[in-house]
């Protein structure tokens, strides 16, 4: 079988992979194979919305066809209105006048309409995103989360989207209107006089030089942006998520040192885009003026030669003028365009994510589970490490009780991940009743095992939430008695509001050991046919654990159970304990039967027995 890639986890000494878009240099393939994803991120956003996006596009064309009118008018008014008005006809500018008024509020109103029907498509597209990053983000296995840091994803969801907002509530309405506005001026301009429109022609390739000096040093700036942005979250996040640990070592000047370096990378790339657009939109605002003093000085001496009419040169400075004010907004909007641009790379990224542990196409249904695994030569190891399990053969029947003891970083955990399949074997098979659990839709392996770990993990909520986390449905007669099974109600119903006590963010309120007995209730509502208990108790005290060996005799009953423990008082209850060595099984049997042997195992009951005296 070809083995799986997978990438290193932390719990196992090894570093995370590396995200080659977390890098704000990237090579010229690269980097268009970066900007065509993050295109069709966004076709495939706008694509199910092009009804209001035609609307919105018919708004901003007789939008701008009405602004554009305006220097028409005031031509046909100063060549044709005035000399009719003095020559005793005030019709023709009656009628230019009313035109001019009708121009400028059907531009107003369109241009209001636009704005709204293009934030409302922009806003759908945002909640969507959100949607989608969240919803992906759940997907991706337990490999990507253990080296994809919190708080970088953190800054998919909160800064690069915000950036994402930012263009689309101004700079993508501004964008679109400022081009069409170019685009029929230009072509206005040449139709009162292509002369004059030659001499726009010829400012713009400075203009266009000047443009893609800046779009290259911008697109560079923008991603370096991006990135120090992340850094600094995640130093943040990681910071404040161990503040326990940050205060009990006294590491404030350290992490306050490395925040400080990260923060002044944050300033100068700032400090470095806004050098460039220091040098762009000044060089475009003195493009524009040039070419408005060329296009007066060409035009003035052809009106005192004849060749042009003054209503037609009032037109042609109209015009000029109003061509360079939308470049000078799309400056502007480039910014945000870049930013947006630079942060869409970074979305998509993390969307073309693909989880390594796969669904399977066509799963196979799981009625009746027993409980009974097997691992059938497996081999593993984490990406391009050394192999943790290597050929390992393992039968647990159905209902049995298993303890897996040995020193850290002999396997024990990563065998549990592969039972759980939050990793997959890279050779070999993980059954359950007989079947891989490879070909199992992932709710029904997850109903039918069920893992508790060391870290507990309660959410913001009521105790009540929290035990019903497996079971939303369970009623609260049924969360009750989950929560007597196990020894935890009396400490429950003490608390302010019993089952609905907030127990606020990871669980403040209550103790690790009270948090850990949570967790059991919580396992016990599921009803699993097979539990994992990756060292679940290690951070119970001995009243604690006391009561937690009298609920573990309930948690266990009737089903099949892998206890990964340190603590041999938990280990005691199992009906069988496998010593695990750099990935294998040394030894096998029960407690007893371990000890009477005098192995690895008797040493480590020996040592414990010596703890207690």
């Amino acid at each position: 079988m070809t083995p799986t890639t997978t990438s290193p986890a932390p719990g196992d000494g090894q570093p995370g992979g590396a995200h080659s878009d977390d890098s704000p240099l990237l090579d010229h393939a690269t980097s268009r194979a970066v900007r065509r994803r993050s295109l069709h991120l966004l076709a495939e956003l706008l694509r199910p919305r092009w009804r209001p996006l035609a609307w919105a596009g018919f708004l901003v064309v007789v939008g701008t066809l009405g602004q554009v009118a305006g220097p028409l008018l005031v031509q046909v008014g100063i060549d044709t209105a005035l000399p009719a008005l003095r020559d005793g006809d005030p019709g023709r500018l009656a009628l230019v006048g009313g035109a001019y008024v009708v121009a400028a509020v059907l531009g107003g109103i369109c241009a209001g309409a636009y704005v709204r029907a293009a934030a409302h498509v922009a806003q759908s597209v945002l909640l969507e995103l959100r949607r989608r990053v969240f919803r992906h983000t759940q997907r991706l296995s337990l490999e990507f989360h253990e080296s994809y840091t919190s708080g970088r994803v953190i800054s998919r969801q909160t800064s690069d989207l915000e950036a994402l907002r930012e263009l689309f509530d101004g700079g993508l309405t501004g964008v679109v209107s400022s081009l069409m506005l170019m685009l029929f001026t230009g072509v206005a301009l040449f139709y009162v006089d292509w002369r004059s429109g030659l001499v726009l022609v010829a400012a713009m390739l400075p203009a266009w030089l000047l443009t893609r000096w800046f779009q290259r040093r911008s697109q560079l700036y923008y991603r370096q942006q991006r990135t120090t942005s992340a850094r600094l979250i995640v130093k943040f996040v990681e910071t404040m998520t161990g503040m326990r640990a940050v205060q009990a070592f006294r590491r404030e000047p350290t992490t306050q040192a490395a925040y400080s370096r990260l923060g002044e990378e944050y300033r100068d790339a700032n400090l470095r885009i806004f050098g460039v657009n220091g040098r762009y939109q000044p060089g475009l605002v003195l493009i524009g003026n040039v070419t408005v003093t060329a296009a007066l000085a060409y035009g003035g001496w052809r009106v005192v030669d004849g060749q042009l009419e003054l209503g037609a040169l009032v037109a042609v400075l109209l015009y000029v003028k109003r061509f360079f004010q939308p470049i000078q907004q799309l400056g502007m909007f480039y910014n945000a365009l870049q930013s947006a641009v630079a942060a869409l790379e970074k979305v998509s990224g993390l969307l073309a994510e693909e989880p390594t542990v796969v669904e399977p196409q066509h799963p196979t249904p799981l009625r009746h589970v027993r409980g009974e695994v097997r691992l059938d030569d497996v081999t593993f190891g984490y990406g391009k490490g050394p192999v943790v399990l290597p050929q390992l053969d393992l039968v647990i029947p159905a209902g049995q009780t298993v303890a897996l003891v040995g020193s850290t970083g002999a396997g024990k955990s990563t065998l549990a991940k592969l039972v759980t399949r939050f990793y997959d074997a890279s050779e070999g098979r993980v059954l359950l009743d007989g079947t891989d659990v490879r070909e199992l839709a992932s709710t029904d392996l997850r109903r039918a095992v069920v893992m508790v770990t060391q870290e507990a993990y309660l959410f913001s909520g009521s105790v009540r939430e929290n035990i019903a986390l497996g079971r939303p449905d369970a009623t609260d007669a049924e969360v009750e008695a989950a929560a007597r099974a196990v020894g935890v109600h009396d400490f429950v119903a003490g608390l302010p509001d019993g089952y609905d006590t907030e127990v606020n963010k990871r669980g403040g309120r209550v103790s690790a050991g009270q948090r850990q007995l949570l967790s059991f209730a919580r396992a016990f509502l599921a009803d699993p046919a097979v539990l994992v208990l990756d060292e679940a108790t290690s951070s119970l005290d001995l009243p604690g654990e006391r009561l937690v060996q009298r609920g573990l005799q309930t948690l266990l009953a009737d089903r099949t159970a892998l206890i990964i423990a340190h603590r041999l008082s938990t280990v005691a209850i199992a009906d069988r304990v496998l010593v695990m060595e750099a990935g294998r099984i040394v030894e096998d049997g029960t407690p007893e039967e371990l000890v009477a042997q005098q192995g690895r195992y008797a040493a480590l009951d020996a040592a414990w027995q010596d703890s207690l005296v």
